[in-house]
């Protein structure tokens, strides 16, 4: 019978977040892949775990996915970890689940730290609809489009970010998504926890005089949905009426559904619409 794969979370600061299952499944499993073997072998000291490890990271993970791969179809059980926190989030593990799952392995996960939903729930911000984006891209014409895409969003947005290119990031959230409500999250679960509300401006000022530490989690509100209304009613307006409607009824749609569709872009009645279109025709 092939062995199974077991994504295991770990602590993203205090060890004491460390499960007893996470424990136990470690001291059981056959192999244990981790991300950087230097980091994992403070926590495995700790809670005295003698497993083998083998390193399983970003530039060996294809070619290090199709060796464990190979070793649960023998029948060996292996368990991923990563730095801190949940295998396959913004780490590896990924792309190793989806090898198990191709090669008929049985995955399964056992829950614990996620760097961000735990600073999603003590941000201040609301929680009930989120999108994690996790770092932003590094190529410039990637990171402008995820910008853009952020930029309409009404969830509350998560961003990952380094120390050292905090203050970067900020400026391009300002720039690109207008001043809106932070809250920056660092050294979480740790003696020096911080949670640093405010919006981007005030954040800007503060970290250019104060030099964070510690991997941040940016928690930013979403956009205004009664904002974005009135810039599209904005924009809409500035086209003319006629050329409005022939935007639509070039898509096949009736001229009555078509004056529907327009009547809501502008925030008018249809009535107002139709009065406009013949006012227009007269002259």
């Amino acid at each position: 019978m092939p062995g199974k794969l077991y994504l295991c979370a770990t602590p993203i600061g205090n060890l004491e977040d460390m499960t007893f299952r996470a424990v136990r499944v470690l001291k059981e499993v056959d192999l244990i892949a981790a991300e950087d073997t230097r980091n994992s072998i403070r926590i495995l000291n700790h809670f005295e775990i003698h497993t083998p490890m083998t390193s399983y990271h970003e530039f060996n993970k294809y070619d290090k996915g199709h060796f464990l791969v190979q070793q649960m179809l023998e029948g060996k059980n292996v368990a991923v970890i990563t730095d801190a926190g949940t295998p396959g989030i913004s780490d590896p593990g990924y792309e190793l689940v989806v090898l198990c799952r191709e090669a008929g392995i049985e995955v399964t996960a056992l829950p614990g730290c996620v760097a961000a939903i735990t600073a999603l729930t003590i941000s201040g911000l609301p929680t009930r609809r989120f999108v994690f984006e996790g770092f932003l891209p590094t190529d410039k014409k990637e990171q402008k489009e995820a910008l853009e895409r952020l930029r309409l969003e009404t969830r509350t947005i998560i961003i990952y970010e380094a120390p050292h290119r905090l203050v970067k990031t900020l400026e391009l959230l300002n720039e690109e998504l207008g001043n809106r409500k932070i809250s920056i999250c660092r050294e979480l679960t740790k003696k020096h926890e911080q949670v640093y509300a405010a919006d981007l401006l005030e954040a800007l000022e503060y970290y250019r005089n104060h030099e964070p530490r510690g991997e941040c989690v940016l928690i930013l509100s979403g956009a205004d949905n009664k904002q974005i209304k009135l810039d599209r009613q904005r924009d809409w307006l500035t086209m003319d009426i006629h050329d409005h409607m022939t935007l639509y009824e070039k898509q096949g749609i009736e001229r009555k559904e078509a004056m529907k569709l327009v009547a809501r872009d502008r925030g008018v009645t249809k009535r107002q619409v139709y009065q406009q279109l013949l006012q227009e025709k007269s002259h």
